[in-house]
C-alpha cells in the first residue's frame, strides 16, 4: 500500500480539519492575532494529526503486506486466516474474524459436498456390481444358445459390460490412492488378459495381433493398468476399417522406464483432433463417424496414469493408423 494511496483514502478527515483550521486562522487574524500565533497554533493541531497518519499508516501497510505476502506464497488460499498474525488493533481483528468466519463456513460448505459425492459414488458403485450379476447372466445364456442368438447380441451386450466398468472407474477416478496396490507384475500377462477379454472381436472382425515382443515387469497396480489398455485396446477395434485390419503391441525398455506401444492400422485421427483427444467428452469426427464413442475413455486414461505416475502420449495420422504409448517409470530398489 502507497502513502499517496492510503492519504487518499483519508481525504475528508484531512480536509475536515484543514477547513476547520482556515476557519479558526481567519478568525485569528480579523481579532488581530499576530501570524507567529497562528502558525504555533497550525503546529499544535496538525503535527499529532500528521503523527497518526504515520503510526497508522504503518499498522496498516504491514498488516495489509502480510495479507498479500501470505496470499501470494500458499497454494491453499482458504488457510491464510490459520496462519497469519493476530494483529493489535480492532480493524485487524475484525477482518480476521471474518476470514475465519468464512474459512469454516467453506469448510462446512466442502464437507457438505463431499459428502454428496461419496454417497453418489457409493451408489454407482453399488449399482455396477449389482448390473453385473445379470449381464454375466445374459452372457452366459447367450453363450449356452449360440445356435438361436443372434451373435451380434453378444457384442452389444458386450458394449454395455464395458461402459458399466467405465462407470466404475470414473466413479473411482478422484480416488485412486484409496483403492491403489502398487506391486510387480508381468506386463505381457495384463496384455494377454486385455487380448483374451476381447477375443470375440478380434476374431469377429478379423483382426490380426501381434503380442510377440512384450517383455518386462513393472510396478504399478494390475487391475488399474489392465483397464487402461482396455480402453486404448478397445479404440483400436472400434476404428479398424481397413481390409487387413492388425493390433501390434510391444515394449521398449529403457534406463529409466518401460514403455508400452499399442500401434493400429485403422483410420487414424486428423491433425486438428489431435490435441483435444484427451479432453473429456470430446469425441472428434472419427468418434461421429465411425462410432457412437461417448469421449470419456482418453480422458480417463490420462486421468488414471496421472494418479499412478505414468505417462500416456498418443500419436496418428489420418488412414494410417494411431499409436498410443503408456510409459512406465522404472522403481529402482536398493539393497
Amino acid at each position: 500500500m502507497r502513502l499517496i494511496d492510503y492519504l487518499k483514502d483519508r481525504h475528508l478527515f484531512i480536509g475536515i480539519n484543514i477547513i476547520l483550521f482556515l476557519l479558526i486562522a481567519i478568525l485569528m487574524g480579523i481579532v488581530r492575532i499576530g501570524f507567529g500565533i497562528i502558525l504555533l497554533v497550525f503546529v499544535i493541531w496538525f503535527s499529532p494529526i500528521v503523527v497518526y497518519i504515520i503510526i497508522e499508516y504503518i499498522k496498516f501497510k504491514n498488516y495489509l503486506n502480510e495479507l498479500i505476502n501470505l496470499n501470494e506464497q500458499l497454494d491453499r488460499k482458504y488457510l491464510i486466516s490459520e496462519v497469519i498474525i493476530e494483529p493489535n488493533f480492532i480493524e485487524g481483528k475484525i477482518i480476521n474474524n471474518i476470514l475465519k468466519d468464512t474459512n469454516r463456513d467453506m469448510q462446512e460448505n466442502v464437507k457438505y459436498y463431499k459428502n454428496m459425492q461419496k454417497e453418489y459414488q457409493e451408489y454407482v458403485e453399488t449399482w455396477v456390481h449389482e448390473i453385473k450379476t445379470p449381464i454375466a447372466s445374459t452372457m452366459l445364456i447367450i453363450e449356452n444358445n449360440e445356435d438361436i442368438i443372434p451373435n451380434n447380441m453378444k457384442y452389444e451386450l458386450r458394449k454395455v459390460e464395458d461402459y458399466v466398468e467405465q462407470a466404475l472407474y470414473y466413479s473411482r477416478s478422484n480416488e485412486v490412492s484409496q483403492d491403489y496396490i502398487v506391486k510387480r507384475f508381468n506386463l505381457e500377462q495384463t496384455v494377454r488378459k486385455v487380448i483374451k477379454r476381447n477375443a470375440s472381436d478380434f476374431i469377429n472382425k478379423k483382426i490380426a495381433i501381434d503380442i510377440e515382443n512384450i517383455k518386462g515387469e513393472i510396478h504399478s497396480d494390475p487391475k488399474w493398468v489392465e483397464f487402461i489398455i482396455n480402453q486404448i485396446i478397445g479404440n483400436s477395434i472400434k476404428y479398424l476399417t481397413t481390409q487387413n485390419p492388425k493390433v501390434t503391441i510391444y515394449t521398449t525398455e529403457n534406463e529409466n522406464n518401460t514403455i508400452l506401444i499399442i500401434k493400429d492400422n485403422g483410420v487414424g485421427i486428423n491433425e486438428k483432433d489431435l490435441k483435444k483427444v484427451f479432453e473429456k467428452g470430446f469425441t472428434g469426427a472419427n468418434g461421429r463417424i465411425y462410432a457412437k464413442s461417448t469421449g470419456i475413455g482418453l480422458y480417463l486414461c490420462q486421468k488414471l496414469c496421472k494418479k499412478l505416475g505414468l505417462r500416456i502420449k498418443l500419436t496418428s495420422k489420418e488412414n494410417e493408423g494411431t499409436e498410443v504409448k503408456i510409459i512406465f517409470p522404472l522403481i529402482k530398489i536398493t539393497k
